[in-house]
């Protein structure tokens, strides 16, 4: 009858939940009131390491490292739908091996025009 379901097997995950939530808080709490609150110029300024900063701290970074990095995240993500495509491999039968076999054929694809573009180059 609709209307009337109550979602009980969501309970644990809602208990999981709000546990988690004030655990994470309470402990933020904690370490608001505990730390000893000492604040001096030495130790307010910036460093780097542990030694002076040098230079601006407004960096510019190459495109080409947003690059390959976007495309590590990219690659790398899709390499992780071949775990449970794996595990699965049995059940999956000729299918499931025609469409991953399509999946990295794809993903080849992709690798080689990046590398004939280049993104690939680090100067």
């Amino acid at each position: 009858m609709p209307g009337t379901y109550t979602p009980t097997d969501y309970l644990p995950v809602l208990i999981v939940l709000v546990v988690a939530t004030l655990v994470g808080l309470g402990a933020l709490v904690a370490g608001l009131l505990v730390r000893p609150r000492r604040p001096y110029a030495q130790k307010l300024a910036p460093y780097e390491s542990g030694n002076r900063p040098v230079g601006e701290p407004r960096y510019k970074f190459s495109v080409r490292f947003y690059i390959i990095a976007m495309l590590f995240v990219v690659f790398d993500v899709e390499a992780i739908f071949l775990y449970p495509w794996a595990v699965a491999y049995d059940k999956l039968g000729i299918f499931g091996f025609v469409e991953m076999m399509l999946f990295i054929f794809i993903l080849l694809i992709g690798y080689i025009y990046v590398w004939k573009k280049g993104a690939l180059e680090w100067e």
